[in-house]
């Protein structure tokens, strides 16, 4: 059993949070800036509220974080009252927001240079994942500080792997990105066509996900994708916020990413129709109103 804090309860946080104290047995103190989530996620799972992410990491082993951007994870690390001024020496601070790999190098310096050690550590399967605790963790990091955080993550992980330096975890969270954002078009596509053609399209995706064409997105958005519904899953507001990151860095390091570009324009379309909160499925949506 570890003392952990976590900070931020939203979508991701607050049931990866539920599984440290479920599954991992571990004694917990939460900070949201709603406090009125934390307030909700004491009473289901027992625990400490602590009303900044400085008096919650204060006598922590290890500090997780999932907030929204870079903005937010700079707010609650090195901001007023922020996490990084209770840092004990050799604590680990797990940060599993998806940023850019920038600030994920920036903050292992100032937790280096404080004594402790800091993991940059995207997570990956959704809302379904964070509840189920069966998110695939991609880090970047120092292996020993990971070593010993690896275990806690466990709590809330199927899959967590150190991919390298500090950065290394963003980076291989926008390859997961890249991969799913072009998936996502192929499978609207598809679907698309299937109707036009007068197919039946549970019979034609039936077939098809038992050879080439079989994905993750396949078996578990087509039916939902055929029906029009995209009230659940990963956002097409974060889904653009992700693949604007994976633009920058595309841009620093000189790897051309056309299809990537484009879907994140089919993307903003989806916004101008209304649907920034859909899942990100509902590119077919577009397709249909074209």
């Amino acid at each position: 059993m570890a003392k952990v804090a976590f900070l931020g309860l939203g979508v991701m946080g607050y049931p990866m949070a539920g599984h440290l104290v479920k599954k991992g047995g571990h004694e917990v103190t939460v900070y949201n800036r709603t406090a009125a989530k934390a307030e909700q996620w004491v009473k289901e799972y027992g625990g400490r509220l602590a009303k900044t992410p400085k008096e919650a990491s204060a006598g922590q082993d290890f500090v997780m974080c999932c907030v929204g951007n870079d903005d937010d994870l700079r707010q609650v690390t090195t901001g007023q009252d922020g996490a990084f001024a209770a840092m004990g020496k050799g604590r680990v601070f797990v940060d599993h927001t998806t940023a850019s790999a920038e600030v994920a190098r920036e903050l292992h310096a100032a937790a280096k240079s404080g004594g402790f050690d800091f993991v940059d550590a995207p997570v990956s399967g959704g809302q379904a994942g964070a509840q189920n605790g069966a998110l695939t963790v991609m880090c970047g990091g120092d292996a020993e500080p990971y070593g010993r955080a690896e275990p806690v993550i466990a709590a809330y992980a199927r899959m967590c792997r150190l991919l390298g330096p500090a950065g290394s975890g963003q980076l291989t969270k926008m390859v997961n990105q890249i991969c799913i954002a072009g998936l996502v078009q192929g499978l609207a596509e598809g679907i698309h066509f299937a109707r036009r053609a007068g197919l039946d399209v549970e019979a034609v995706i039936e077939t098809i996900s038992k050879g080439a064409a079989q994905s993750w997105q396949m078996e578990n958005r087509y039916k939902t994708m055929n029906a029009g519904k995209f009230d659940f899953g990963f956002a097409v507001d974060w889904m653009r916020k992700d693949l604007g990151l994976c633009l920058d860095e595309a841009r620093r390091n000189g790897a051309p990413l056309p299809v990537t570009a484009l879907v994140d324009q089919f993307y903003a379309d989806v916004q101008r129709m209304g649907g920034g909160r859909w899942d990100t499925s509902s590119l077919i949506r577009r397709l249909r109103d074209h």
